[in-house]
């Protein structure tokens, strides 16, 4: 399906023009550094093209991702805490799915759905629960 679920409301998303950075903050607070290329987007069939989920699996990093990224579960729960206002505003399809995850706050967002627009760089965490430390490493 490649980040699209004909069963939820279609999210507003405006893709970046310009190159920017995401900053990963992984729970052992270690970070990793991606420069995203908008003329590479899509990096995968996972999540909404340019999505958090996206840029992460394009990149190496495991983003646990049960439902294959189509807004269907909560396991790509992340935290954006720096760039949040230049993503896309999140559906209430979305925000229903993310009421599941575990210690949300109020920035945060399912990967799967959550696209900057590129305007600024963007820091991101993923919280301890996210990681499946049975077949992840970064």
């Amino acid at each position: 399906m490649g980040g699209t679920n004909p069963y939820i409301e279609k999210a507003d998303i405006e893709r970046p023009t310009k190159p920017y950075t995401v900053t990963f903050i992984f729970p052992d607070k270690t970070e990793k550094k991606i420069q995203v290329d908008p003329g590479k987007i899509p990096y995968g069939e996972t999540g909404q093209p340019g999505s958090i989920l996206d840029i992460a699996m394009g990149n190496g990093i495991e983003l646990e991702h049960v439902c294959g990224g189509v807004c269907a579960c909560s396991t790509c729960h992340v935290i954006v805490k720096q760039g949040l206002e230049t993503c896309n505003e999140g559906t209430d399809d979305e925000f229903d799915q993310l009421e599941e995850a575990p210690a949300i706050t109020l920035q945060s967002r399912l990967g799967c759905q959550c696209v900057p627009n590129g305007t600024k760089d963007i820091v991101v965490e993923i919280p301890a629960v996210n990681i499946n430390l049975v077949r992840e490493s970064h």
